[in-house]
C-alpha cells in the first residue's frame, strides 16, 4: 500500500504497543482508552492485511510481521524525534561534514590548525575546504553548502560576522631582483611589473592591493594576474615581477622559493579576517561546535608572521560573543 494513504499515527500506537506488550500499558503511555488503542489497531490490520498482535494467556505477541516492523519502527520514530527536537550533539562521535570556504593564504596557514584540531576533537567528522570560487559557484553562504567562511566578510542580512584576526600583506620579491635590493621611490616602484590576485574576477571581490595603490598615488602596472596568493609566489620567485600577498603566505612560502619583503612607500595594508555564517545553521549544535574549533584553531598562535617569518606579534582583532546580522551587501551573499 502506499505511504501516504496510512494514518501515520497508527505506527506509533503500534511502536508503543510492541514496546509494552499490552494494549492497556499503551493506552496510559499515550494518554488515550484502551479502546482507541484497539481501534487503531484494527485500522492497522485492515490496512496492512495482518494480525499483527495476537493474544498468548493474558498477554499478547507479535506475529512475524509484525517483529519485522518493530525495529524499523523503533528506529525511524526515535530518528524522528531526534530531528524535531535537534537531537544530541557528541564532537567524539559525530560523523558531520563540515565545509570551510577560505582563499589559499588560509588553507596554507590556517586550515592545518583546523585539521589538526578537528581530528583531536571530532575523529570521526569530515572536513570539506573550499577556495573562494568555490564559494561564489555554490551560491556563497546563502546557499545550501558552505557552513562557514573565513575572509574579509560584511555583515548583511542572514549573516553573521565575527573578527578573528588580520592579515597583513606585503610586497615580495624574488631574492636575486635587480631593483629591490634598497627601499624603493614611488617612481621606482610605478616601473615594477606586477602579479595581481584575482580569485573570483567580476563576483564582487576587491583586489586590496590594488586599493593600497591607488590610494598612494602609485599606478601598479599589473603584467599577468593568477587566482590565487601561492601561484603569485610561484610566478615572483621564477620572474621579475613583483606581488602583494599576505605575510603569512611569504612566511611559509619564502624560505622554499627565495622571496623577499620589498622596502616600499606603499605602506603595509591589513586585512580584517572574519568568520562568517549564515542564520540557517546560528542554532545548529553541531554548527556552532564546530565554529567554535575554527575560532580556537585560526587564533591558537596568536601572533602574525612577519614579512622575514619571524613573529611580528601581531594581535587577533578579537572575538565577539555572537554573531551580528545587517542589511548591508556582502560578497558571502548569493
Amino acid at each position: 500500500m502506499s505511504l501516504s494513504a496510512l494514518d501515520l499515527n497508527l505506527l506509533l500506537v503500534l511502536d508503543t504497543v510492541l514496546a509494552e506488550r499490552s494494549v492497556a500499558a499503551a493506552a496510559r503511555r499515550l494518554h488515550v482508552t484502551p479502546s482507541a488503542v484497539s481501534n487503531a489497531l484494527a485500522r492497522l490490520r485492515a490496512a496492512l492485511g495482518d494480525p499483527l498482535l495476537v493474544r498468548r494467556g493474558r498477554g499478547i505477541v507479535p506475529t512475524p510481521r509484525a517483529a519485522e516492523l518493530a525495529p524499523v519502527l523503533a528506529g525511524a520514530l526515535r530518528d524522528l524525534g531526534a530531528a524535531l527536537h535537534g537531537g544530541s550533539f557528541d564532537p567524539a562521535t559525530t560523523t558531520r561534514t563540515f565545509t570551510l570556504a577560505v582563499a589559499d593564504a588560509g588553507q596554507l596557514t590556517r586550515v592545518p590548525r583546523v585539521a589538526a584540531l578537528l581530528a583531536a576533537e571530532m575523529p570521526r567528522a569530515r572536513l570539506r575546504v573550499v577556495g573562494i570560487d568555490s564559494l561564489v559557484s555554490l551560491g556563497g553562504l546563502s546557499g545550501t553548502e558552505i557552513d562557514v567562511v573565513i575572509g574579509p566578510g560584511e555583515e548583511a542580512a542572514g549573516i553573521h560576522v565575527e573578527p578573528l584576526f588580520e592579515e597583513r600583506t606585503v610586497l615580495v620579491s624574488r631574492a636575486g631582483h635587480p631593483a629591490t635590493g634598497r627601499t624603493l621611490s614611488l617612481d621606482a616602484l610605478g616601473r615594477l611589473c606586477h602579479v595581481a590576485v584575482e580569485m573570483a574576477p567580476g563576483k564582487g571581490f576587491r583586489d586590496l592591493a590594488a586599493v593600497a595603490y591607488a590610494r598612494a598615488g602609485v599606478a601598479r602596472e599589473v603584467a599577468m594576474s593568477v587566482p590565487s596568493f601561492t601561484a603569485a609566489a610561484a610566478v615572483v620567485a621564477a620572474t621579475d615581477l613583483v606581488a602583494s600577498i599576505p605575510a603569512s603566505v611569504l612566511g611559509v612560502l619564502g624560505p622554499h622559493l627565495g622571496l623577499r619583503a620589498v622596502a616600499a612607500p606603499v605602506p603595509l595594508h591589513a586585512v580584517a579576517m572574519k568568520l562568517c555564517w549564515h542564520e540557517r545553521t546560528h542554532a545548529d549544535p553541531a554548527m556552532a561546535a564546530f565554529r567554535d574549533l575554527v575560532r580556537r584553531a585560526v587564533t591558537s598562535a596568536g601572533t602574525t608572521t612577519s614579512a622575514g617569518g619571524r613573529s611580528a606579534g601581531g594581535r587577533s582583532a578579537g572575538t565577539a560573543t555572537r554573531g551580528r546580522a545587517r542589511n548591508q551587501r556582502s560578497p558571502f551573499r548569493s
